[in-house]
């Protein structure tokens, strides 16, 4: 299967802190623990082995086993909840949010990525196990950034009230966006398999959790995938120290504010992707996700009467601690004090707002896992490939912006120079005769000349854009047909993994599409992969 590569940096929809992580700059070496080689797995392996208890590998198995109680298991996925038991199996995890049908492409490059690496190190390190996690976002209440997905340029979005934890929203309203999905599919074999997996995840369950743990665990179950919700008693109970760090001693605000200023003075470009809190705790109950703060020496529940002393706060937390929900800023430690984990798999905003993160990693006493990029992809068809070929334009051209790839491609085929540039340093030569005559006449006369430059340099930028663009018109045909090939391969002028759901390409390929990135997503390959399909 034809691949082409793309370093990230030429791309240019990456940011200049991920650009550079992926560079292994020295200046950010203080915010990682190591970098993602093969080769650093060793270590890591021996620093969370030492740190990982067999009481929390013994409680986070029996959380996965109930978790799974109602779930039609695979004996993959199986063998791998009763190896985490076992002091030499380790995960490597990736987490999304619960977005309808799976929302974007990436979702799926997210997991494979996370599937291949497990199955990269188990051949460099065969005496340990590794297995592969998805960390579902039940705990997130943005439900208008999950409530919809795209498909053929068609938003297909669930219209509702939402409030608390969307994991707990009942599934109310889904037979309608059911029924305006399966309008836009054919009757075909692969369209119907679409109708029967949209159908059995989210008509035939209670809540938002229980469907995307069946669609997921559906897609990728033959690979072994262990699917974690946290939103679990049991693994809260595990988190019990952090928490009562967070909400007395405000650890985690003091290490990551001191991150972010230490991050912004390196570089101006590098953004910061989350500010602490004092406290970057929720508290959770039905149809309830708010903040919590301190008010003087009382406790309370952001926009509601509910409120503590820190004696009763601590009993509270104590008695039910699945109560207690963190935000962006400790998730990530909770996931890394209940699972035996080595790396995090994310996208560029979520690896930039881990590495504000180790300090506090450090001062919890807990090991920082690697941080690695995910796989991106473009998927390009033959026919989409071929055409290409025949306008004479790469797929590395189509990641320009529309207007800057009409400029190159008119300048590449235009029969005559596009470029003012020998005419204007040709004026500059003139005016430079005219500066000197200046200075030995009255020295007022430098602002007039200086002026007519600018105007005259102007006037030939002026001609040079209506140049291009009369030749823009003259090949409109040729930038017409190159337009729909971008648009198509960067929906919205965007990049097709955060565009397009995974179903326009299941529709062509079917069960075959997993298979297929399985086969050519490489985790540890840090370029951006143009695959042909």
């Amino acid at each position: 299967m034809p691949t082409d590569c793309i370093p990230y940096r030429d791309t240019q929809y990456f940011s200049s802190l991920i650009c550079d992580y992926l560079d292994e700059k020295n200046n950010l070496k203080p915010f990682y623990n190591r970098f993602p080689k093969l080769e650093n797995f060793k270590a890591q392996i021996e620093d969370k082995q030492t740190s990982f208890s067999k009481e929390t590998r013994t409680i986070l198995t029996k959380a996965l086993k109930n978790q799974y109680k109602d779930v039609d298991i695979s004996s993959e996925t199986l063998q791998n909840i009763e190896a985490i038991n076992s002091e030499n199996t380790f995960t490597i995890t990736t987490g999304h949010q619960l977005n309808l049908f799976t929302g974007p492409l990436y979702f799926f490059y997210k997991i494979v990525s996370t599937i291949n690496l497990c199955k990269q190190l188990k051949e460099e390190f065969p005496n340990q196990n590794f297995v592969p996690v998805y960390w579902m976002a039940t705990e997130d209440h943005d439900f208008e950034e999950i409530n919809y997905f795209n498909f053929k340029g068609k938003k297909v979005q669930w219209n509702r009230h939402a409030s608390g934890a969307v994991g707990e929203l009942n599934l109310d309203g889904l037979e309608a966006v059911f029924e305006a999905y399966k309008s836009q599919l054919n009757s075909a074999a692969n369209a119907e398999e679409l109708k029967q997996l949209f159908k059995a995840a989210y008509l035939k369950h209670d809540n938002l959790t229980d469907a995307m743990q069946y669609l997921v665990n559906k897609l990728f179950k033959a690979y072994g995938l262990v699917i974690v919700d946290g939103n679990d008693s049991s693994l809260k109970r595990l988190f019990i120290p952090h928490i009562k760090d967070e909400l007395l001693n405000h650890t985690s605000y003091t290490k990551v504010s001191q991150a972010n200023n230490a991050l912004s003075n390196l570089n101006d470009n590098y953004k910061i992707q989350v500010n602490p809190r004092k406290i970057n705790l929720f508290y959770i109950a039905e149809g309830l996700r708010e903040r919590i703060i301190k008010i003087d020496e009382v406790f309370k529940v952001n926009n509601t009467d509910i409120g503590w002393s820190k004696s009763e706060l601590l009993k509270h937390l104590d008695k039910v601690p699945e109560r207690f929900s963190p935000n962006v800023i400790m998730r990530p430690l909770y996931q890394e004090v209940i699972l035996p984990n080595l790396c995090y798999i994310g996208g560029g905003g979520e690896l930039a707002y881990w590495l504000q993160l180790r300090s506090n990693f450090e001062a919890q006493n807990v090991v920082f896992p690697m941080l690695l990029l995910r796989n991106s992809v473009v998927l390009i068809t033959g026919k989409q490939k071929e055409k290409l070929q025949k306008l004479n334009v790469s797929i590395e051209d189509l990641f320009l912006k529309q207007f800057d790839l009409g400029t190159k491609i008119t300048t590449t085929i235009s029969e005559i120079d596009l470029d003012f540039s020998p005419q204007k340093e040709h004026l500059k030569s003139q005016f430079k005769t005219l500066y000197k005559l200046a200075e030995q006449t009255d020295k007022s006369f430098l602002g007039a000349v200086r002026a007519q430059e600018k105007k005259q340099i102007k006037g030939l930028e002026n001609l040079e854009k209506r140049l291009l663009k009369a030749q823009k018109r003259k090949i409109n045909n040729h930038l017409s047909r190159v337009n729909e090939i971008q648009n198509e391969l960067f929906p919205g002028q965007s990049l097709q993994e955060r565009n397009t759901n995974f179903s326009e390409f299941y529709l062509d390929h079917g069960k075959e599409l997993i298979p297929k990135l399985i086969q050519n997503l490489e985790p540890l390959n840090a370029e951006f992969l143009v695959l042909e399909i």
